[in-house]
């Protein structure tokens, strides 16, 4: 199924979405990488940099713009680098993060409690990603270079639900499809 989806994401709309749902996401959403995940978590005591209720956090460090362009390439992080501070966030109140790979037991334990979804967007196709935004702009811990927290302004932004708040993971579900028995073999 694909479904549009628009920024913010609330729980009970990230609960509405299951694993294998193509989505279009439209409106805001961060990028945030592991070091900024770090320091807002060592942080959190002060307050967060950005509004982390309902938020959409994409893995991604966004290259330099060429002239006239809003951002240059944008491809996903591996996203396990984020899961020591994913549960808290989640916890927290971010409802959708977007990246690349596995999650650990831990950050899918949360989504499931808190109602959150995790999206997987192409690993090399920073250029396709770049193409669907409108804009870019550093919002906190510039010192960070490419890892600081960019706001995004996207739209039509392609993903794939790869776990929905039920713990239903196309990683473990989409493999079992197609692995070989030993017989078969």
């Amino acid at each position: 199924m694909e479904v549009s989806l628009n920024t913010p994401v609330t729980r009970e709309a990230a609960k509405k979405l299951h694993a294998g749902d193509r989505v279009l996401i439209s409106g805001i959403i961060y990028t945030a990488r592991d070091a900024a995940h770090k320091r807002m978590i060592e942080n959190r005591e002060q307050g967060f940099p950005i509004e982390i209720k309902d938020s959409t956090i994409y893995f991604a460090g966004p290259s330099p713009a060429k002239p006239g362009e809003p951002v240059g390439a944008i491809g996903p992080t591996t996203s396990y680098r984020m899961d020591a501070y994913s549960p808290e966030l989640i916890k927290y109140g971010e409802t959708v993060m977007i990246g690349k790979g596995k999650r650990s037991s831990e950050v899918i334990e949360a989504m499931k409690k808190y109602g959150a979804v995790y999206i997987g967007a192409i690993g090399g196709a920073g250029a396709l990603l770049a193409s669907h935004v409108e804009s870019c702009k550093i919002v906190a811990y510039d010192d960070l270079g490419a890892e600081a927290i960019h706001e995004l302004k996207v739209k039509d932004f392609p993903g794939i639900v790869i776990i929905d708040s039920f713990g239903n993971n196309l990683y473990e579900t989409e493999y079992l499809k197609y692995k070989k028995d030993d017989k078969d073999a």
